[in-house]
């Protein structure tokens, strides 16, 4: 199959592994979802620090059973991925160790208190949200299904975070103050979390074309802008002066995206940040330290005999 034939039947869930497709779109394809793979276990590392700090066994076994979901998403996403025929999981894993794998830029500062916990598993996990809803339309059969389990998990995700933030700001004056500390710092990183500006994107027009995303950077933006404001509102926060928002002809919000630091963006974009070193250098040392189990498993199976047959 050529790309303007894929172009031409490009939709909803349109193409599998049984597809003879260009190697531009199984490129592409893998491209973009070993970035969500990635970005799953680089997620998952920040909860797990957010278990330790969390102030209550509930809260930590809450805390616990999201970064099992996260990781599960990485499993799923990375085989789908693998369906694609460009490169294997285990390549995968071995990039995001060596800083060769990229990952979403709100996952490459490190958190050092609960106060964060909200920034994650609310408003970056409701972003994630928005995006993946899109994505279940995608292209690429495989990846349309794992979402479908992603999104469903993800969903209890905002709800955990969301009962976070309704807990804080109801506490003390001092931890509401301090609530809106963590927030100023971390609103513009959220607002960049869906990517750079649409005429920035390098990848955006062709995975459009080809089915891969159904939603422009910009559009995501706005979306969860007009969605999530209300909500930051709703419980207490006042949003930041900078980056200035607007209202558009039609009465929804919109941000100034010059006023976003997008040499900081591109910093991340390149694993070149302090936090980048410092996340990727988390996950290199944990997979060099489990490398006697995997080595344990090709050496039993490579010496082991045929799989026993199940009785008749």
């Amino acid at each position: 199959m050529d790309l303007e034939t894929v172009m031409e039947r490009a939709g909803p869930r349109e193409f599998g592994p049984g597809d003879d497709l260009p190697e531009k779109y199984r490129k592409a394809a893998t491209r973009m979802i070993q970035f969500h793979a990635n970005s799953e276990v680089m997620g998952g590392y920040l909860d797990k620090t957010f278990t330790r700090k969390a102030p209550s066994l509930d809260r930590k076994l809450a805390n616990t059973a999201k970064v099992q979901d996260e990781i599960g998403h990485a499993q799923l996403l990375y085989r789908a991925a693998e369906t694609l025929g460009v490169k294997t999981r285990a390549e995968m894993l071995d990039e995001l160790a060596t800083g060769d794998g990229k990952f979403l830029n709100c996952f490459h500062y490190p958190v050092d208190s609960w106060y964060e916990a909200p920034m994650i598993d609310f408003f970056v996990d409701g972003g994630a949200m928005r995006r993946q809803a899109t994505l279940k339309s995608t292209s690429w059969t495989p990846y349309a299904h794992a979402m479908d389990k992603v999104c469903f998990e993800e969903g209890f995700h905002v709800k955990h975070g969301e009962s976070i933030l309704r807990e804080l700001m109801n506490g003390s004056k001092a931890t509401q103050e301090r609530m809106q500390e963590t927030f100023d710092v971390w609103w513009p990183r959220i607002l960049q979390f869906f990517g750079p500006t649409n005429d920035e994107s390098v990848h955006d027009d062709f995975a459009q074309a080809v089915g891969l995303k159904t939603a422009t950077n910009d559009e995501l933006r706005t979306s969860f802008l007009n969605m999530y404001i209300p909500k930051a509102e709703k419980y207490g926060l006042e949003i930041p002066e900078y980056p200035r928002l607007y209202e558009r002809d039609d009465g929804t919000m919109a941000v100034r995206e010059d006023d976003l630091d997008w040499e900081e963006f591109w910093t991340i974009s390149r694993n070149e940040y302090e936090g980048s070193k410092e996340q990727i250098g988390s996950r290199r040392r944990r997979q060099d330290a489990v490398e006697w189990v995997r080595e344990s498993l090709e050496t039993w199976e490579s010496s082991a005999g045929p799989t026993p047959q199940t009785a008749d």
